[in-house]
């Protein structure tokens, strides 16, 4: 996880959400639903990146809470 931002990734049956470089978990919930709310908060929070992670482990989602140039380039 070398993205900046928070990432929903699962955990033994449930879900974490991580920020990247962290060793440990910000909060551990039941459902994907429960743990992406929560990252989606942290995120626009701190003005970062959110990364879902699907049960193989693999980047499914991201959405940007940043400061996104607009208009966008190119």
């Amino acid at each position: 996880m070398a993205t900046k931002g928070q990432h929903v990734v699962p955990a033994g049956g449930r879900w974490s959400v991580r920020k990247a470089g962290a060793s440990r978990a910000s909060g551990t919930y039941e459902t994907q639903g429960e743990a992406i709310d929560r990252a989606k908060t942290l995120a626009k929070n701190q003005g970062t990146e959110l990364y879902v992670h699907g049960k193989d482990g693999r980047i499914r989602e991201r959405n940007s809470y940043g400061k996104d140039p607009f208009p966008p380039k190119g």
